[in-house]
């Protein structure tokens, strides 16, 4: 007896391989776009201990998240969202740009300046009270 597919089966098989492949390289496909956009053309913010702290606020630009900026100034976390009267919450993903739009959408450039200003301020007093470095 003879074991092999006859043309017509054969064409089935292949035809049915094809489409089955072509549905994992969709699905998987769709997975990874659906993954890329999540990103927002971001990385991921850096972690304490990576970097020096950061000091100069004119490099803070507006696609920079409020989470992102507290890390790279080594800020308290809530600190830039009281600065500007907004919840944390829902907003930890938004862009300086996205929430000046939301929240303060007739002063615009208004979060940027105001989270540098508050950089400032304590940068300020964080070097008011410490002790000083050198000899006595």
């Amino acid at each position: 007896m003879d074991n092999s597919l006859n043309p017509r089966q054969r064409n089935f098989v292949v035809g049915l391989m094809i489409i089955i492949g072509l549905v994992i390289i969709v699905f998987f496909g769709l997975r990874t776009a659906r993954a890329f956009r999540q990103f927002h053309g971001h990385r991921p913010p850096p972690q304490l201990g990576d970097f020096p702290m950061e000091t100069d606020v004119e490099l803070i630009r507006d696609w920079m998240t409020l989470p992102y900026i507290s890390i790279t100034y080594r800020l308290p976390p809530d600190l830039l969202y009281q600065a500007l009267n907004i919840p944390p919450d829902k907003n930890e993903r938004k862009s300086l740009r996205q929430l000046n739009a939301q929240y303060f959408p007739e002063t615009p450039g208004f979060v940027l300046e105001t989270v540098k200003a508050t950089i400032l301020a304590h940068q300020a007093t964080l070097t008011a009270t410490s002790p000083p470095t050198g000899n006595p």
